[in-house]
């Protein structure tokens, strides 16, 4: 009897177990103290990107009559650039230019990272790294025209040629000058990001794959580049970024032909004061960019089976 009144009694709860029901019963704090650090840029991001991205989409749906914007909320301006051919082949245009100047800028910058993480002392590393941050002393505008005495025709590369007997080539307004100017823009910063990546590489993994029998090349393509992973996808992904929505490039080293979606906004306003269809345009750059940078970093963060 007193067993079977021992299993159907209801277990008498201590004081400790009460207040570890009750401590599940709470509601979850916010981290304010963490918050309170994060709230400086929170409202930075507001004020100088969410608002005026609104403002911008917001822009799009109005009308110009009369050389004046009328606020309404129209889907003209989306239809009429949508259905013209010339915006599609600036944007693929676009598209193409900075894909191929993110792959070239990324090859040519590993090499450099790679020599200088693993090849010098650190007092070397010290002064190379502060002779990649030199260029960015100097406005990019700058270095931009500088670029134009040596790719002119009658410039520096082309008077070298003569003297070597060559015929001159037409580099300025070209393809060519587009991605000296990419180059002049992103090189050193690829540089930097990937080199800091490579650096805080573990020392030992690169030391187990030559015990195990991994040559040079196979060791890094295995072991340096999935560990720098990234740092390089990151570089990558400003190097896209910065060559998307680059101007001055494309206007004062490739001649503006064919037009990139950059300088086809700069020709939209200038025709009838079209501030709506220039702000489909850049929605649509800033969307295009906003899709990429979400699958870099899912990339760059996913775990490796």
């Amino acid at each position: 009897m007193i067993s079977d009144k021992l299993k159907t009694s209801p277990p008498v709860l201590t004081d400790s177990a009460l207040s570890h029901r009750r401590g599940h019963k709470r509601t979850v704090r916010l981290p304010w103290y963490g918050l309170s650090f994060s709230l400086p840029i929170l409202i930075w991001q507001l004020i100088f990107f969410v608002f005026p991205l609104a403002f911008l989409v917001a822009i799009s749906f109005w009308l110009v009559r009369n050389f004046r914007m009328v606020p309404t909320f129209e889907w003209l301006n989306w239809s009429y650039m949508f259905s013209r051919g010339f915006f599609w082949d600036a944007y693929v245009h676009t598209l193409a230019m900075a894909a191929g100047a993110t792959v070239l800028v990324s090859l040519v910058a590993f090499p450099c990272a790679y020599t200088i993480a693993f090849k010098f002392r650190e007092s070397t590393k010290q002064l190379l790294v502060l002779l990649l941050i030199t260029p960015f002393f100097t406005s990019y505008l700058v270095r931009t025209y500088s670029w134009q005495v040596f790719l002119s025709d009658n410039g520096i590369f082309n008077a070298a040629l003569g003297l070597l007997g060559l015929e001159p080539l037409a580099m300025l307004n070209t393809t060519f000058g587009t991605y000296v100017g990419y180059f002049t823009l992103c090189l050193p910063l690829v540089v930097l990001l990937q080199l800091f990546s490579l650096m805080y590489i573990d020392r030992s993994l690169i030391e187990a794959a030559h015990n195990l029998g991994c040559g040079r090349l196979r060791t890094v393509l295995l072991v340096v580049v999935p560990s720098a992973r990234i740092g390089i996808v990151v570089a990558a992904l400003f190097c896209f970024i910065l060559t998307f929505g680059d101007f001055v490039s494309p206007l004062y080293l490739g001649g503006g032909q064919p037009p990139t979606l950059s300088t086809l906004i700069t020709d939209t306003t200038k025709s009838g004061q079209q501030w709506p269809r220039a702000a489909v345009i850049a929605t649509m750059m800033i969307l295009t960019l906003l899709i990429a940078a979400f699958a870099a970093v899912r990339f760059a963060y996913r775990r490796r089976a």
